[in-house]
């Protein structure tokens, strides 16, 4: 078989997805992963590069790639020994598998010459990132609508819902960015919390530090007998009830400013958390850096094995397991790690999203609402 390398370059097609089981699973294939060496990379071995910085394979795998030529430094096959040096450019060549999402359609809510509006489900990214490229919203709007190029500018997190502005034009998304930069553009969200939120208007500021490597955000509260200067970002927002049962509550969310996961680290600062998000209704940080997952995976991960986690675990692995994966579906690479499942190992089914949705995004002289607000999970009796 001749094996057919793709590189960013190569657009989605309709062909490339299956849906099974209520989910989207994109057709394994081959890519070129291409990275410059980072300066905490340099003076490393190329092997121990990868098996620190890539937890995802084991190591016996880089090895054998490195071996195989599946790994190259500029261009060029070399020993385990190689010592790689800042800047150079690092191919790795395999077999990918990204994450299965929802199987839920896109809807496009506004079309017109240089913007698109529509509503995206909750665990597609919206563009290409980390172990997804095809299996995001630019992507599947690309490959089922034939809508391209779409440019964001703005974003939701993976696992929250609802409206999402592109501009089809680079102009216009400079134009939407400078809004943005200027505070000129508002979102509200809604969110289904634990407990019974305060009511009144509830304006939370303090400052969100987010570390990248683990993917969590921490708050961070002036504090009057530590003269130490703070190390997160100004953040603000305000929050208003809009009704109870006694045990959760739908909240209104209105950021202020755009901090990563700033809604959802504020919230849990209030003591009312997002009712299922597992990265921050606990007290301990989740590490994902040594587990090779994202942080949302990691914590679901983690919260499949705790008591207070619903019944319906068993059902969504249950799910996710039996895949014959027929040959027509994809062929198997010896050297791959992942084959013969169509979802990378390791993943555990558990992606609908956040109780979390983006209902309104408005801008001078405009304003979009998302009509699919997630009323079945998130409605309860005003109290």
């Amino acid at each position: 078989m001749e094996i057919v390398w793709q590189t960013p370059a190569n657009p989605p097609e309709a062909k490339d997805y299956i849906r099974r089981n209520g989910r989207r699973f994109v057709r394994p294939y081959y890519f070129e992963f291409i990275s410059h060496v980072k300066n905490r990379w340099a003076g490393k071995t190329i092997v121990d590069m990868f098996a620190e910085e890539f937890k995802g394979r084991p190591y016996e795998y880089f090895v054998s790639a490195v071996k195989s030529g599946r790994i190259q430094v500029d261009g060029q096959i070399v020993p385990i020994t190689y010592v790689v040096r800042s800047s150079q450019k690092i191919s790795h060549f395999l077999h990918r598998h990204e994450p299965p999402v929802m199987a839920w359609d896109i809807p496009v809510l506004h079309e017109e010459q240089d913007i698109l509006t529509i509503c995206k489900p909750a665990s597609v990214p919206v563009h290409p990132c980390g172990q997804y490229r095809k299996n995001t919203v630019v992507g599947i709007l690309q490959a089922e609508n034939g809508l391209a190029p779409l440019f964001p500018v703005h974003r939701l997190d993976r696992l929250v819902s609802g409206l999402l502005i592109f501009a089809r034009t680079a102009d216009k998304a400079d134009q939407l960015r400078q809004q943005i930069e200027a505070g000129l553009l508002q979102k509200e969200y809604i969110a289904k919390v634990i407990g019974v939120f305060p009511e009144g208007e509830q304006v939370v500021n303090v400052n969100v530090n987010y570390n990248a490597r683990e993917g969590v955000s921490t708050v961070e509260a002036p504090d009057q007998s530590n003269s130490l200067p703070l190390k997160g970002k100004t953040a603000s927002t305000r929050f208003t009830r809009i009704c109870t049962n006694g045990h959760h509550s739908i909240v209104l969310c209105k950021p202020i400013t755009g901090r990563t996961h700033q809604i959802r680290v504020h919230l849990k600062y209030t003591g009312h958390p997002i009712a299922n998000d597992m990265l921050y209704l606990s007290n301990s940080a989740t590490i994902r850096s040594s587990q090779g997952m994202g942080s949302d995976r990691t914590a679901r991960s983690a919260a499949s094995r705790a008591t207070y986690m619903p019944g319906f675990i068993q059902e969504e692995l249950d799910l996710m397991g039996g895949h014959s994966n027929p040959a027509e579906e994809f062929n198997i690479d010896p050297m791959c790690t992942h084959c013969p499942n169509l979802a990378p190992t390791g993943y555990d089914g558990l992606e609908e999203g956040l109780w979390l949705h983006c209902l309104r995004y408005s801008g001078p002289g405009w304003s979009y609402e998302c009509p699919y607000p997630s009323w079945a999970t998130l409605s309860c009796q005003p109290r």
